[in-house]
């Protein structure tokens, strides 16, 4: 239930189309993989992001909120799915902008399940860069993320203003690093 209810969430923020035909925590509202297939709830999940304690009540509280959303607008949900699955895209939608409206009071804790969600997929934080490269990362592939040379490293020898920003300090090492 939680996985499903905060794959929806994060699916909710950065789309991505099915996993297959039976998935119902995503949505299928964009071509590609989104924050799901880019591992949001593998980022949620790490101590390091310090949410992780608190996605069970996170996950709570939305099928909570939708369950009212539906009683609200009159919507029958699908019982065999957690009731935040269980809503059409349009309104997770529309239940997640308010959510994170101006004074909501749980604004804090939707907007870092958006953060994460956005992380996911625009970073791959959770992930070593490499890794999320090689792997085909939905976020990282869409920005078109340039490869590293072959020994693993990052090398700009086109700088972004035409000329370097600074002369190389002259005990930098060959490999690049300062002495």
């Amino acid at each position: 239930m939680r996985t499903m209810t905060l794959e929806a969430f994060a699916d909710t923020i950065v789309p991505g189309a099915k996993r297959s035909p039976d998935d119902r925590a995503v949505a299928g509202a964009s071509e590609g993989g989104g924050a799901v297939v880019a591992g949001a709830v593998d980022l949620l999940e790490t101590p390091a992001a310090g949410v992780a304690e608190g996605l069970d009540s996170l996950t709570q509280m939305l099928n909570g909120h939708a369950r009212d959303y539906a009683a609200e607008h009159g919507l029958e949900l699908d019982e065999d799915v957690p009731p935040f699955v269980a809503l059409a895209f349009e309104h997770r939608t529309a239940l997640v902008a308010r959510l994170v409206a101006p004074g909501h009071p749980e604004k804090d804790g939707w907007v870092a399940l958006t953060l994460f969600s956005n992380m996911a997929f625009d970073t791959g934080a959770h992930m070593h860069t490499l890794d999320a490269i090689a792997a085909g990362h939905p976020g990282l592939k869409a920005m078109k993320f340039s490869k590293p040379d072959a020994d693993g490293l990052w090398r700009f020898p086109a700088f972004t203003y035409g000329r370097p920003l600074a002369r190389k300090h002259p005990d930098t090492t060959p490999s690049g690093n300062p002495a």
